[in-house]
């Protein structure tokens, strides 16, 4: 028998541990009380202004509700964890002996032990309080899911597996796995912790004749079962998680043959097995043997190798993968059947379309929905045309992406290329840039300004039809557009590009201080009118308390030291609609584009916000981000975050008041389980479809986003045969954009146009579509809402066998022909670039036409694209003319309707063919190029000043230079 003796209990004073002095220990104490003040005021600070600004909002009940479930989430899973774990370190600590074996580990471990028992309680506590707050910290990220799982809302489908209501997978199974993930991590730290305390007080040891010693094996055998225990439960859970992970099979995501037939038994035996040695590990208890638990676990260990992961994987490789396709169909054929539902396009309109290239033009004029309307301005493109034109002031700016929205005008609707002109802080000069000014002085931006997305003024500038600053516009499209869409408040607090905060409210005596609008209606540029804002949004800095908690929230003084507040002023901020609406509604995904509209008078943001889910049983996975992402992407519009779904609705749309910042959110998908789950959680802050004004729902569009999710779906989704599926037959792919460097997808275009089977024009977004391992066209997509507010998908799908070229085919027959390149080297010069629009594929007259807007846009930080020419195709004949009109009628015409004269392209522009120095045409050919380098240079003049007179023209005399040189070239080439 092993010798003991007794070591007595010293005190830290024996070992040379000396006490703080009075001095340092004050220091210390006051460091750590500073320290806590800050934070606590930080905090504080924070917590009071998102309260101030949630109530002006109107939502105080998202604040409330979200901290709350934050609270709680901290204080459970935190007191949780912190009992769990300090509960097992104190039991440990209680077991120790009274004597231990003599031996130089026991001697090496007795100075921790000496430094550690006369301040147990203080460490232990210490542990279980840095436990408590990280396992705290991290849950109150789960609070999304802990709503969603005490709100939870049938689906009304079930999985075709364990036949569980949808619900349960995406309201029930998250927030249950991170419970049991809680566990898991708090009862191992239990075990770590236990084993620690066993082993410094002499209970377990390395070396001697009893290296663990009863009271351990009961303590260790009750942690192990309770761990095992946890296991049969996540095998339990396991099965169904199978459903929505990316599964085992070799195309479709959802469990496969290999998780239906092998996988999911096995989890069940597992799970019996993972029970019995929890039962045999706490039975252990009071045996207290290390033989039992040691079986037990053995027993769970091989069991999970050889059931879990070698018979599932031999039955696959030997059993299934030889007959996949067969035993896989059943399986795929869900995948198809689920993601279609998650996505939303099960309901799809699917119609074949052979397209007729021997038509005539006037065949395409009696196409009166979708000629006429063709776009010819490029929303991201004539951005700098609206600042050159509209900005009045160097401090307006537009966003670097217009948008697109129709107007109904004189009973037809069209559609208009909108911005806002809105206030740009970063473009205030240097002397403007004082905290008054930038705060108080320029607070906003002023009208919304719109042109006809199919017309341009001679000089090829948009012709705006609202937004005039000073004399208004006198054009018919103002008129029209004016008594279409009259604007009582063009004012604008609110807007994408301002990031910064205002304050406004009425002076002491009364004097208007904020820059309004730089000339009365009709005046001249020296007048300038001034304004004070009085609206309803901003928060009250109407008292000392609040301009402190503003002046440390943004860290400016002026809040405190400043006599241009007073007990009338209000601060705006968070002005971006987008994120105005993200922290009312944090439980939305929201689309990275915003639009303006006009309704009832006056301007607001509309925000299509998405309900989605990562966790849809045998729906198809896709990067949110990736999926979203285009070539505009980042340009104007927010990229994605990008998170993994499975499902997407768009369940709301929102609105944000231009004026005052009112933010509305409305439901839109009234079948959306996800959306009802969390207007229950928040009280209904979502009011119903029924409320939303028939003024604002006339400008409701197809969700961008949305539809670049549903259209990666539909390239693979579209073929329901799952052994077509399997052998990836006919799978489409979105394109590349063609008038972009590098790799990046083509967008979808907004149009108003009327397709086949379409009764009338509609505001409609469209996508081509190719083949999935070539460029020929395979598709047409179409997303738009009836006269009812219902979705409308569809598809036009050519023969699989079809030539027509896709837009990256498309795009270099046009601009390869012989003519167009020689047309297009005359525009590119050291002072001038040409730049390419949006590529348009419209389905008209029974065929297919291509076009494609060309731009000039002259050198200088002051210049701006201008429409030059109109390039179109249909079938293999290109035409490039001024206007949409001349181009068809060129396209069609009997002498020059030739099929595009292909050359290798170039690494440089084309020159102008020299003339041959004894002929007659050579001199004409010269003569023609001098005409066209001069109207080149008055055109690029005449810009940089802003005189459109001259710019027209330039223009004429620029055309008229371009057909004598044609002429010259047709006598060379006879």
């Amino acid at each position: 028998m092993a010798r003991r003796f007794w070591i007595p209990q010293l005190g830290l004073s024996r070992l040379g541990f000396g006490r703080l002095g009075r001095r340092s220990r004050f220091i210390v104490i006051t460091a750590f009380a500073v320290l806590a003040l800050l934070l606590v005021f930080t905090v504080g600070v924070n917590l009071y202004t998102d309260w101030l600004w949630f109530s002006e909002v109107g939502f105080s009940g998202v604040w409330s509700t979200t901290l709350v479930t934050q609270i709680a989430l901290f204080v459970v899973f935190g007191t949780l964890s912190a009992l769990i774990v300090g509960g097992n370190i104190v039991l440990a600590y209680r077991l120790r002996p009274s004597y231990r074996p003599i031996s130089t580990e026991q001697q090496n471990l007795e100075r921790y032990r000496l430094a550690i028992t006369p301040r147990f309680g203080l460490i232990v506590t210490a542990i279980s309080t840095l436990v408590g707050i990280v396992t705290g910290l991290t849950a109150q990220s789960q609070w999304r899911s802990c709503l969603l799982f005490f709100n939870s809302e049938p689906f009304g489908a079930k999985d075709p597996q364990f036949g569980k209501d949808i619900s349960f997978y995406v309201f029930e199974y998250p927030f249950l796995r991170y419970i049991l993930s809680v566990l898991f991590v708090a009862v191992t730290l239990a075990i770590i912790g236990a084993l620690v305390m066993h082993y410094l007080y002499g209970n377990l040891r390395l070396k001697g004749a009893e290296l663990i010693s009863p009271a351990v094996i009961g303590h260790l055998s009750a942690l192990l079962g309770a761990f095992v225990l946890l296991k049969a439960v996540a095998y339990y859970f396991d099965r169904f998680g199978l459903l929505t992970s990316s599964g085992s099979g070799e195309r479709a995501q959802g469990a496969s043959a290999v998780d239906v037939e092998w996988l999911i038994p096995a989890k069940n035996i597992l799970m019996w097995i993972a029970a019995l040695c929890a039962l045999m590990a706490i039975l252990n208890v009071g045996i207290r043997k290390a033989l039992l638990p040691a079986m037990a676990l053995i027993l769970l260990l091989v069991s999970a190798v050889v059931i879990g992961g070698v018979v599932p994987a031999l039955a696959n490789q030997f059993s299934i993968k030889p007959n996949s396709i067969d035993r896989e169909a059943k399986y795929i054929q869900r995948n198809i059947n689920y993601s279609r539902k998650a996505y939303g396009i099960e309901g799809i309109q699917r119609s074949s379309y052979a397209p007729n290239v021997s038509n005539t033009s006037a065949e395409l004029r009696n196409d009166q929905g979708t000629v006429p309307n063709a776009r010819l301005l490029d929303p991201s493109v004539i951005s700098d045309t609206y600042v050159q034109r509209q900005q009045v002031r160097s401090f307006y700016d537009f966003n670097d992406k217009l948008d697109v929205d129709r107007y109904t005008i004189n009973g037809k609707v069209r559609d208009y290329v909108v911005g806002v002109r809105e206030l740009n802080s970063a473009k205030l000069s240097a002397n403007q840039r004082t905290w008054i000014n930038s705060h108080t002085v320029f607070t906003h931006g002023f009208g919304f300004v719109a042109a006809p997305a199919n017309q341009v003024d001679g000089a090829g500038s948009p012709i705006f039809a609202s937004g005039a600053l000073g004399d208004p516009f006198t054009s018919e499209q103002a008129k029209e557009f004016a008594a279409a869409a009259p604007i009582q408040q063009p004012r604008i607090y609110y807007g994408e590009l301002m990031t910064d905060y205002s304050i406004v409210g009425r002076q002491p005596r009364g004097k208007d201080r904020e820059f309004d609008r730089p000339t009365v209606g009709g005046g001249t540029a020296g007048e300038q009118v001034s304004n004070t804002y009085k609206g309803g949004g901003g928060v009250k800095l109407s008292s000392f308390g609040r301009r402190l908690a503003y002046a440390a929230y943004f860290g400016e003084k002026n809040f405190l030291l400043s006599s241009t507040l007073n007990d009338s002023s209000k601060i705006l901020y968070v002005r971006n609609p987008r994120s105005r609406v993200e922290k009312v509604a944090p439980f939305l995904t929201l689309d990275g584009d915003s639009y303006p509209a006009v309704v009832n008078g006056k301007v607001v943001w509309i925000i299509d916000g998405y309900t989605t889910s990562n966790d849809y049983p045998y729906s198809q996975h896709q990067e949110l981000g990736a999926s979203a992402s285009d070539s505009l992407t980042g340009h104007g519009t927010q990229a994605q975050a990008n998170n993994r779904i499975n499902y997407i609705r768009n369940s709301v749309k929102a609105t944000v008041d231009a004026y005052d910042g009112t933010v509305k959110l409305y439901q839109w998908d009234t079948g959306d389980p996800i959306l009802k789950a969390w207007n229950k959680a928040f009280g209904g802050i979502v009011e119903p479809k029924s409320k939303i004004p028939a003024a604002l729902a006339e400008h409701f569009r197809y969700p961008e986003d949305m539809f670049k999710v549903q259209r990666q779906a539909i390239a693979s989704y579209h073929v329901g045969n799952p052994r077509e599926f399997f052998n990836a037959q006919d799978f489409w792919k979105v394109p590349d954009d063609p008038t972009h460097r590098g790799n990046a997808l083509l967008p979808p275009y907004y149009l108003v146009s009327q397709w086949p089977n379409q009764r009338q024009p509609r505001f409609q977004l469209t996508s081509a579509m190719t083949a999935a391992r070539r460029e020929n066209l395979a598709a047409l997509l179409s997303a738009s809402y009836d006269e009812n507010g219902k979705a409308q998908l569809s598809v036009l799908e050519l023969p699989g066998d079809s030539s027509i070229p896709g837009p990256n085919q498309a795009q270099p027959s046009m601009r390869n022909d012989a003519n167009v390149r020689r047309e297009l080297s005359l525009l590119t010069s050291a002072d001038s670039t040409v730049v390419y629009g949006n590529l348009l594929t419209l389905p008209v007259g029974q065929g297919l036409l291509y076009i494609e807007p060309i731009y000039v846009r002259n050198t200088g930080a002051t210049t701006y694209p201008l429409l030059e020419r109109v390039l179109v195709l249909y079938g293999e004949k290109v035409a490039y003319e001024k206007t949409l009109p001349e181009a068809l009628n060129k396209l069609f015409d009997a002498q020059n309707s030739q099929p595009a004269q292909q050359q290798p392209p170039q690494s440089q522009p084309e020159q102008p063919p020299q003339p041959k120095p004894d002929s007659k045409s050579g001199s004409e050919t010269a003569a023609a190029v001098g005409d066209i380098k001069k109207a080149l240079e008055a055109l690029r003049q005449a810009q940089q000043k802003g005189d459109f007179g001259a710019i027209g023209k330039a223009q004429s005399d620029l055309d008229a230079a371009a057909k004598r040189f044609d002429a010259a070239q047709r006598k060379d080439q006879s």
